[in-house]
């Protein structure tokens, strides 16, 4: 699944998003159309990168959102660069366990505010192996109260982020496959097929697309109702309205992992409230999807169709 960028909304501000999202996770199995930027670790990053955020100040009590103070401006650095701001004090952070995290970040260029999650809804994340290393490690063996602080290029700026974990919960073990029952899908929508893996195909329908978001269960699933602020884990394939294959996480043999409020707003409202086990078809106008603004293989103004199995929410 495609991250946000300003026409694909996700946290507070869309550049604290594409932060956020690009530096905590290469989420959607592999797919090649997620950048994922170049990192370095405080231990092994560009002396020069580590010496400057060293010399950004965190201010603030646990809990409440921190002030971030650059020691100039512009701030740069030429990579992903993290170092911990404060330890915690609560359970300790395991590998592959679903971690809450409050975040505020700063326009390195200004220092001026990008958003914050403390007056909304913290970032979900799974610290397995879609984790980025450095962050994984910053993490990992942490206790929960922990403070990272990590600056990002992001295009010619440099974003400054600071993360606070504020719960840490065992994941659980997604399904292989939708589990639930069927449901007979309304009149006039796409026809999905599956083959023997499972990966749809879709047969378009004539005519012209809906103007509204349409949500479809094709099974409705056995297990809990997804909430807007869970991280899911899914396989989907996804086709212009024509039926024309854009992409699918099949192809990579893993599903995908996201946090739901940092992808389009399509999947955010047609996935909050299903069931897991579901398998829904999502028909995507332009203003729920990615706008006019086009994206490698999806034309601007494109209504979109996926197929998504949801395998998990945590």
């Amino acid at each position: 699944m495609r991250r946000t960028t300003t026409a694909r909304r996700g946290l507070a501000a869309a550049a604290l998003t594409l932060s956020l999202g690009l530096a905590l996770t290469a989420c959607s199995g592999g797919s090649a159309d997620d950048p994922t930027p170049s990192a370095s670790s405080s231990s092994t990053a560009n002396p020069a990168d580590a010496a400057a955020l060293a010399d950004v100040t965190v201010e603030g009590d646990p809990g409440s959102k921190p002030t971030i103070t650059l020691p100039e401006t512009p701030f740069t650095v030429t990579a992903l660069t993290v170092r911990v701001v404060d330890e915690g004090d609560g359970d300790v952070i395991e590998d592959g366990q679903t971690l809450s995290i409050e975040t505020t970040a700063v326009k390195g260029s200004d220092g001026s505010e990008l958003g914050d999650t403390y007056s909304s809804t913290p970032e979900k994340i799974v610290a397995d192996e879609n984790l980025l290393p450095e962050l994984h490690d910053a993490l990992v063996g942490q206790k929960v109260g922990v403070r990272i602080l990590f600056a990002l290029p992001s295009g010619e700026d440099t974003n400054v982020v600071v993360g606070e974990v504020v719960e840490a919960k065992d994941t659980p073990k997604p399904l292989d496959g939708p589990e639930g029952e069927p449901v007979t899908p309304a009149a006039g929508l796409p026809t999905v097929t599956l083959d023997e893996a499972g990966k749809p195909t879709v047969a378009p329908v004539a005519g012209d697309p809906p103007a509204e978001l349409v949500v479809q269960p094709l099974i409705k699933g056995t297990g809990a109702e997804v909430t807007a602020d869970q991280t899911l884990t899914v396989n989907y394939s996804l086709f212009l309205w024509d039926g024309t294959p854009v992409e699918s996480s099949f192809d990579s043999g893993e599903p995908a992992t996201f946090a739901l409020n940092a992808v389009i707003p399509g999947w955010t409202e047609g996935l909050a409230g299903q069931t897991v086990g579901s398998q829904v078809l999502l028909v995507v106008p332009p203003d729920k999807g990615y706008g006019d603004q086009a994206s490698e293989s999806i034309p601007a103004n494109s209504t979109l169709i996926f197929v998504v199995d949801i395998l998990g929410a945590s």
